[in-house]
């Protein structure tokens, strides 16, 4: 189904406008090549993101680990914490649209300390 302006997927909803207007226009050309729509949304998210801002060594990364009772974000090597919650899921939802629009890098850890995934959209 290609998307426009008006009718777009969630995920890009947090997207800056000329951002989200690319990824728009990059998913529509790789679901005519026949690409899965979540990888074609996900593809043209971070080549939007390049095209608009650059490349990712410009970016800034960002880390949700967790602490003795508690998950925090915070820039990586950041002695502050920009968010605290209770739980990873509660924290997630508050640092993932963060991120986001701050056009950063996100890397989640899980309780042990092994990365489980990192987020470039």
């Amino acid at each position: 189904m290609p998307w426009d302006k008006n009718d777009y997927p969630d995920s890009m909803k947090n997207l800056d406008a000329d951002v989200r207007e690319k990824a728009i226009e990059i998913a529509n050309a790789l679901l005519r090549d026949n690409y899965e729509e979540d990888r074609a949304i996900s593809i043209a998210t971070s080549q939007a993101r390049k095209a608009i801002h650059g490349d990712e060594e410009d970016r800034v990364t960002y880390e949700v680990i967790s602490r003795e009772t508690d998950w925090v974000l915070r820039k990586v090597d950041g002695k502050r914490a920009i968010f605290v919650e209770d739980t990873k899921a509660e924290l997630l939802q508050k640092a993932k649209p963060y991120v986001n629009e701050q056009n950063g890098i996100l890397t989640i850890y899980e309780e042990d300390g092994s990365i489980q995934d990192t987020l470039y959209d």
